[in-house]
């Protein structure tokens, strides 16, 4: 590891993970070399890659979805050097025998329960190269959501779908489920023979005639970005590298909403460098997905939300792209460095949309981001955890996807746009570009990167920042760039004439982008009353407007205000949007009143069903319900 002034000593209880040095620069499919590796603190595994790491899986599965049920065996190569034991994280899984290459059982023993699940311990005797895990998933798996016929668009087959972000991949495959640990796939999925199933591999672009689906990732992955989807499914394809699987139903629209995907990969391509994964395809998943995106290698899981008609939403899929290089090909060695995936995503996504869409498309964009920063900082301030406004957290002891806040998103973005105003854009364009080529299928820790951007580009080009206010200090530093939009300051002009009574009719809203109308919609005056809400809906149909953003921002303003007509599609939004981003303003705006709570509970414990875990564990503690059981009496 480097050393810098900056730097502070790393702490932690948990499992070891790899931080590797740099690959093979050059890029394409299977060009890496194997890095050396070495080993740092991650408190949310179990797995001791010092001792023995896994390298590569050979996964043979039977997807039950009448039974709600994966099984067969996860068959790892161990890389040369193992130990006596190997370490796998488990949570809830059935483990029905370990074994060798040859058949012979290898003695395994599982730990105590926690939050983190079990630890499978095997013991490896002497020359042990490989392990076969033969298992199944267990009723409360926490990555999978199984959708009856009724949840999904079509409304005949049934659905599944992974979401292993941060550590779920666990409860559906036993892994050594760390960020920092990286390994190769081989997958054999076996369906109903009317279903298609996708991975974050090489995928079918057509659905098998028996069921049975063969899939390979050669590129080296984290656990958490292990990812199936099983259902009625088609593909296709909208460029050269790129296409969308969705439903039947859906598939023409999506594949319109997704049109500029190759504009975007190739403005990618230019900032960065060459796109390492083969195809970028999309998924688009029912509503219940908890997330607007996950970066799957190679085959995106998004949010039908962002399919407005009109392409105005489609930054998102510009994000998810971004994280092939800013998450994918490098990663965060532990969930304490999350912001190395997303704060470099977001700077990414805007220098992609910037590139595809104009500048002003950008400042609108960066200038919402800001917005959601500073309201993020002032609600974590007086929240249980004020520390969590660091870019570096330290989660130790606690659910990693806690930490999942606009923070790591928007401030290490702009930790990062304030360096680029420091250097200047060519320089570090350049910086980037190094950076992703160096440590290309690698893990990053904080301070290996800071050492590395003291090393690269600080300390060559006499710059100074304060990187320990903006790294390892709470709230936002002095220095932090306030994005500017033209176009906002006319949505405020006309905001300010609609305060001053003119009937929002009136108002010249004529081309307003879907970002104005959000900006809008954030900057209404508290409280309103009913007729200035109707005055509103009146004028430009918000409650039954068909884009999930501006839908959202106007019920939160509906459930603050006590606007009843609105009721009706907030009901319903809830009920059939699973989207965490929309859930939790919305519940939150709603427990503030003791009707809103009544009203709350209520919708809960009707839309909980369609949620996934990931949007249930965020909604149970904000209501008060505890898993699987009533809610908490008013």
């Amino acid at each position: 590891m480097k050393t810098s002034h900056f730097l502070i000593a790393l702490a932690g209880t948990g499992g070891l993970v790899a931080c590797q040095n740099a690959s093979s620069p050059d890029g394409g499919a299977g060009t890496s070399t194997t890095p050396e590796r070495t080993y740092v603190m991650d408190p949310h595994s179990a797995a001791r890659p010092e001792e023995a790491v896994i390298d590569h899986l050979d996964l043979d599965i039977t997807v039950d979805m009448e039974g709600h049920r994966i099984s067969g065996t996860a068959a790892y190569d161990l890389a040369p050097g193992a130990g006596s034991e190997v370490v796998f994280d488990t949570d809830g899984l059935e483990i029905e025998a370990v074994e060798d290459a040859d058949g012979n059982a290898l003695q395994h023993a599982l730990g105590e329960e926690s939050f983190l699940g079990r630890p499978l311990r095997v013991t490896l005797p002497e020359g042990t190269q490989r392990v076969v895990v033969r298992y199944a998933t267990g009723p409360r798996a926490k990555a999978l959501q199984w959708l009856e016929p009724a949840q999904t668009g079509g409304g005949t087959a049934p659905f599944l779908f992974t979401q292993g972000q941060a550590i779920l991949t666990r409860t559906w495959i036993p892994v050594q489920d760390s960020p920092g640990i990286r390994f190769t796939y081989n997958a054999t999925v076996r369906v109903p023979e009317h279903l298609m199933a996708v991975m974050s591999a090489s995928n079918p672009q057509e659905r098998s005639a028996d069921g049975v689906y063969h899939f390979r990732m050669d590129q080296p992955i984290p656990g958490y970005l292990m990812a199936l989807a099983v259902g009625d499914l088609a593909f296709k394809p909208v460029g050269p590298r790129t296409g969308v699987y969705a439903e039947p139903g859906l598939l023409d629209k999506a594949a319109y909403e997704f049109g500029n995907m190759e504009d975007m990969l190739t403005a990618a391509e230019d900032l960065y460098g060459p796109y390492r994964w083969d195809r970028y395809d999309v998924l688009v998943l029912p509503p219940s997905f908890p997330f607007g995106g996950m970066e799957n290698p190679r085959l995106t899981f998004a949010t039908p939300t962002i399919l407005a008609g009109d392409r105005s939403l489609t930054s998102l899929v510009a994000h998810e792209l971004a994280h092939s290089w800013s998450g994918n090909l490098v990663t965060n060695a532990t969930w304490d460095d999350f912001w190395l995936n997303e704060g470099f995503t977001v700077y990414f996504e805007h220098r992609i949309c910037e590139a595809v869409f104009g500048k002003d498309y950008a400042d609108q964009l960066s200038l919402l981001g800001h917005q959601d920063l500073k309201a993020t900082v002032e609600r974590l301030r007086s929240s249980e955890h004020p520390e969590d406004t660091r870019l570096k957290l330290d989660m130790a002891g606690r659910d990693p996807d806690d930490g999942v806040t606009d923070i790591a998103y928007e401030k290490g973005c702009a930790f990062l746009t304030r360096i680029e105003q420091l250097v200047g854009r060519p320089k570090f364009d350049a910086f980037l570009r190094k950076y992703f080529d160096t440590h290309a299928f690698t893990s990053m820790t904080t301070e290996d990167f800071l050492a590395y951007l003291d090393e690269e580009l600080l300390q060559p080009e006499q710059v100074k920042i304060d990187v320990d206010k903006w790294v390892y200090q709470a709230g936002l530093p002095d220095d932090l760039v306030v994005p500017t939009s033209d176009a906002f300051a006319k949505v405020e002009a006309e905001l300010a004439r609609w305060t001053s009574g003119t009937p929002a009719a009136e108002l010249d809203t004529k081309g307003w982008t879907t970002f104005q109308w959000m900006h809008f919609l954030r900057h209404l005056p508290d409280p309103m009353t009913h007729e200035q809400l109707a005055d509103l809906d009146g004028a430009f149909g918000f409650t039954q407007a068909g884009n999930s953003e501006v839908v959202a921002a106007w019920l939160e303003q509906c459930v603050r205000n006590d606007y009843e007509p609105a009721y009706d599609r907030l009901d319903d939004f809830l009920t059939t949007v699973g989207r965490r981003k929309f859930l939790v303003p919305l519940y939150t705006a709603m427990v503030a009143t003791e009707k809103g709570k009544v009203m709350a509970n209520t919708i809960y414990a009707e839309a909980r069903p369609n949620y996934h875990s990931v949007s249930t564990h965020t909604i149970d503690d904000l209501l008060g319900w505890q898993q699987d059981v009533a809610p908490i009496s008013l």
